[in-house]
């Protein structure tokens, strides 16, 4: 009989067999996939809320006319035709520019000032205040003061963005870590961890469910203050269009740039910081069944 040290190795049972690489590409994709199939299964509520508002404005036309309210079918056709002209791409970049870039300054700057005023109460008592006062003066009065600093061009609707987007941000923030769980933050730092990871392991995911909803309204507002301004300062882009519709007394045309308008706006809400949302909070749908989104 063969002693231990003579024996054969047995490389199936005595070392873990890797995984080829095949398998775990298409382990990867089945995730990606199943991910997909759950996030458009979850659309179908939004879509059945859109189709009743089409439905109460198609009932707005029937009651009040075309020129009061051009119907679904009139605007879509009108949507369409903008769309597939050749200056859309320069007309939607424009705008995408200008609110995207607003509603980056403003949610870094606001979430910055709202997490530090969530750590100091001398700075939340500082900065509240400031905060209080740019959300009560309108956006159209922004607007009028950035014309007069900034002249017709993108800084008076990039200004306009931020001074609108910022509060809402410092609010998000400033309540996600003001409410985090400093019991467990002081467990975290009894056993000696760092202040970089007890940040990001206790207080950003609780931060982060605050930040989102904050950020959705964040992203809206940046389209309808960046239409606004374009459209008072003529300055080109979506506000510009609905300002010549408007002249015009293009009525279908103007509802069809509203539509453009929220369109983005959509885009920008369920393509970019929802998904974003669904990678970073796994843990919301965890324990639900396929397809059952909070």
């Amino acid at each position: 009989m063969l002693s231990d040290s003579t024996a054969p190795a047995r490389p199936w049972t005595d070392a873990p067999r890797p995984m080829p690489m095949a398998a775990g590409g298409l382990n990867l994709l089945g995730r990606a996939g199943a991910w997909l199939g759950r996030y458009i299964w979850s659309g179908w509520a939004g879509l059945a809320g859109l189709f009743c508002l089409v439905a109460a404005w198609q009932l707005g036309h029937e009651l009040y006319g075309s020129f009061i309210l051009p119907a679904p079918g009139e605007t879509f056709a009108k949507v369409q035709q903008i769309l597939l002209s050749p200056g859309f791409p320069a007309i939607a970049g424009v705008t995408a520019e200008r609110a995207l870039t607003g509603f980056a300054l403003a949610a870094g700057i606001g979430t910055i000032a709202g997490a530090a005023a969530g750590y100091s109460f001398a700075t939340m008592r500082i900065l509240k205040p400031i905060v209080t006062v740019i959300l009560g003066v309108p956006p159209i009065a922004w607007i009028v003061l950035a014309l007069i600093w900034f002249g017709s061009g993108n800084g008076s609707a990039v200004m306009t963005v931020v001074l609108a987007g910022v509060p809402i941000s410092f609010a998000g923030a400033l309540e996600g870590v003001a409410t985090r769980d400093r019991s467990l933050d002081a467990m975290a730092r009894t056993f000696g961890v760092s202040a970089v990871t007890r940040f990001r392991t206790v207080t950003l995911p609780h931060l982060l469910s605050y930040m989102f909803a904050a950020w959705t309204t964040t992203i809206g507002s940046a389209w309808k203050v960046t239409v606004m301004a374009e459209l008072l300062s003529n300055t080109g882009g979506v506000g510009g269009e609905l300002a010549t519709a408007r002249a015009l007394f293009d009525i279908p045309a103007v509802t069809a740039w509203i539509v453009v308008t929220v369109i983005f706006a959509l885009i920008s809400d369920f393509g970019i910081l929802h998904p974003i949302r669904e990678a970073v909070e796994r843990w919301r749908s965890a324990s639900l069944p396929w397809g059952v989104k909070r």
